[in-house]
């Protein structure tokens, strides 16, 4: 996955500037309306909680209608949750699943 794409569509969908986000080439093609909801989709198959994600049979019916409710997706669960003030790891990290190591994700 690329990372930095996924930060720029989270940005810009969070910012209101999904245009901002559309090759020219797909402008000619495809209305920012469409562009917005593939988007919105996309972040919300990608955030944090696995039960936040929606099944795939939800994905394909927000992708086919305008009409099907589509929830504010959160912040990916892929950007580091760093204190970007001081540099360090917030206190809410956890340990890993068998307890033996501490992970805490970091962007370059």
């Amino acid at each position: 996955m690329n990372f930095a794409m996924l930060f720029q569509a989270w940005n810009l969908w969070a910012d209101g500037r999904a245009r901002d986000f559309m090759d020219t080439a797909v402008t000619e093609s495809y209305s920012l309306d469409e562009v917005s909801r593939c988007i919105h989709v996309g972040l919300l198959c990608v955030q944090d909680s696995s039960s936040a994600r929606p099944h795939m049979s939800s994905v394909v019916s927000m992708l086919d209608s305008e009409a099907i409710p589509r929830a504010p997706p959160e912040q990916p669960g892929y950007f580091a949750r760093t204190n970007y003030e001081t540099s360090e790891v917030m206190e809410d990290t956890e340990n890993s699943a068998n307890g033996v190591s501490l992970t805490a994700l970091e962007g370059r």
